[in-house]
């Protein structure tokens, strides 16, 4: 039978990138100098657990049945930007780039994990694409395999229902050098060229 102690360690470790060593010194820290931050954490957890749930219109999480941003007359409703994760919208908005609507999938299509499009509820993402509003759809998963794969496999689902649809651009980050830059990187910017 495991201690308290024991179980708080293990449940430290549900974070990500949070082995067994973090998730100890974590619970010791908690618990020998912080123990009002532990029942702050304990209490913020229970609150956004009970309270947060998706968006119906972005599916991010949310407070209320439409989050704000879907609610803001000011975004551009032609214009839907589909991301894999929260954190992904969040750093979209920091840019301060996109006006438009959001979906976040809460995942990517990754066979090897088991997710596929029925375990995204691609079939909500597609409900809300083709609500009449809608003009331009913009894949801004990331670059990785599965990111592709979901990106293809969603460009394809909404060109078929006659949907505008784009991709995010990759190439050489504002800022950075030729010389630092990775080939791969490099060699899709060359790829993807545009005029001026």
């Amino acid at each position: 039978m495991a201690s308290t102690l024991d179980e708080l360690i293990e449940a430290l470790r549900c974070l990500p990138g949070v082995g067994p060593k973090s998730a100890q010194r974590m619970a010791y820290h908690l618990l020998q100098r912080d123990r009002k931050g532990a029942v702050r954490l304990q209490r913020s957890i229970d609150e956004a657990i009970t309270r947060l749930k998706p968006c119906s219109r972005c599916n991010n999480f949310s407070e209320h049945e439409v989050c704000d941003r879907c609610a803001s007359p000011t975004r551009d409703p032609s214009q839907l930007c589909i991301l894999e994760m929260p954190a992904d919208l969040a750093v979209m908005e920091q840019s301060h780039a996109y006006k438009g609507l959001y979906y976040v999938l809460m995942g990517r299509i990754s066979p090897l994990d088991g997710i596929g499009p029925r375990e995204l509820r691609l079939d909500k993402l597609l409900e809300r694409a083709t609500d009449g509003l809608v003009e331009e759809v913009i894949l801004a998963t990331n670059f990785t395999n599965e990111g592709e794969a979901t990106a293809h496999y969603v460009g394809e689902m909404l060109r078929a229902r006659g949907l505008r649809v784009s991709r995010i651009a990759r190439g050489v980050p504002v800022g950075g050098e030729l010389e630092h830059t990775d080939i791969g990187t490099l060699a899709q910017a060359l790829l993807e060229r545009r005029g001026l």
